[in-house]
């Protein structure tokens, strides 16, 4: 279970926002939404690789070689921000750098949401520790490499604007319009979501037209 503070530091109101819907919000609002809101989830292919990767990654503990310090599944938190969640690895070396790494099973796409979700991981570090974070990683399990990530001003903006967009959805309660593009085929929430029906607004009328279809008054049965 993740662990986060009960309240923001200097905004005790500020609702608390995981770290893990960033990086759904940035590939999709609806998915982030389906998530937040309904509880929503499917795993498929994909997700089933993820989580195989990530069960050793998710397992708290910490080892040190070399003069790093490895730890695993390290809670995280920003007060400023309202974010919490989990890092799967942070390194912390001998001169004091401390690394994030991300575990993705699929390959990596530079400037994807998985950046998002290490930067705001990395965010989170820099508060915690008292120190800066310039860059880290996502390691990907289809290259089997580590690819380095610059957390330079626009991915921080980037950061900040997309959890404010995912806690308006939280606070209004408000689902994302589906919108059906090549992103939907790679989803495992496809069916959940429908997008080719219920982005089709026509097909969408349609479909709800036959929901209530009353009889003709003349057939109606008076007894």
């Amino acid at each position: 279970m993740t662990s986060k503070p009960t309240q923001a530091g200097n905004d005790p109101g500020l609702l608390q926002i995981p770290i893990s819907s960033l990086e759904h919000y940035a590939y999709c609002p609806r998915q982030a939404g389906l998530i937040l809101l309904e509880d929503a989830y499917a795993d498929d292919a994909s997700t089933t690789r993820g989580n195989l990767l990530h069960q050793r990654v998710h397992e708290p503990g910490f080892e040190s070689r070399n003069n790093v310090r490895t730890l695993r599944a390290l809670p995280v938190w920003h007060d400023d921000l309202g974010l919490y969640g989990v890092c799967d690895i942070v390194e912390i070396h001998a001169d004091g750098t401390v690394l994030p790494i991300e575990y993705k099973a699929g390959p990596y796409i530079p400037g994807g949401p998985a950046d998002v979700q290490l930067a705001a991981q990395a965010m989170c570090l820099e508060a915690m520790f008292t120190t800066d974070i310039g860059f880290g990683f996502i390691y990907s399990g289809a290259s089997r490499r580590r690819h380095r990530v610059h957390i330079g001003h626009d991915l921080r903006e980037r950061v900040a604007q997309i959890t404010e967009q995912v806690r308006t959805i939280l606070t209004s309660m408000a689902l994302p319009k589906a919108v059906a593009d090549p992103r939907c085929r790679r989803c495992s929430m496809l069916n959940i979501c429908m997008p080719r029906l219920l982005a089709n607004s026509r097909a969408l009328a349609r479909a709800a037209s036959t929901l209530f279809d009353p009889l003709p008054e003349a057939s109606w049965d008076d007894d």
